[in-house]
């Protein structure tokens, strides 16, 4: 039987990691980062070798490189060792989405906490305080947002994993 990634159009799958690449880099993240993890997702095994992505991305080791790492630190790719090799290969998971949403929970707190400081330090009836308080009011809001949807979340994966 064939693998359903050998009947594939290699131009199409391109052209799908490209567009999807470009559409998360209009969204704030980096070029190099974003066709990466395109390439990626769109691999039925969910993971590829640094030469494997240079090769399909026509990019040199060290973009790849730096791309990997970018993506590691947000938690949207992980590093793993091919047994009896010293060759690295880089998965996505399927759950990278609700990983990367969690660990912006973090960032979302220490984001709070500069906000609170900076109200105190520069007034709370000043324009710049009352800006900040009015800032941190909404990174409060969403902070609870996605942590009820994210528990909304696991529940709808486990109601559909039990059928």
């Amino acid at each position: 039987m064939t693998e359903p990634s050998a009947q594939r159009d290699p131009v199409s799958v391109s052209r799908f990691v490209e567009h999807f690449a470009a559409q998360l880099t209009e969204a704030g993240m980096p070029r190099m980062p974003s066709r990466v993890f395109g390439a990626l997702l769109a691999s039925d095994a969910g993971s590829l070798t640094s030469a494997e992505l240079g090769e399909q991305l026509r990019i040199s080791p060290a973009a790849v490189s730096g791309a990997v790492r970018y993506l590691a630190q947000v938690h949207m790719v992980s590093r793993e060792r091919e047994p009896g090799s010293r060759r690295e290969r880089y998965r996505v998971h399927s759950n990278q989405w609700y990983e990367a949403l969690t660990s912006r929970e973090t960032v979302i707190k220490r984001w709070e906490e500069a906000l609170r400081e900076g109200v105190t330090s520069l007034g709370a009836d000043t324009p710049a305080g009352r800006r900040l308080a009015e800032t941190l009011e909404f990174f409060e809001f969403i902070e609870k947002d996605v942590a009820e949807m994210m528990e909304r979340w696991r529940a709808y994966r486990e109601q559909k994993d039990e059928r």
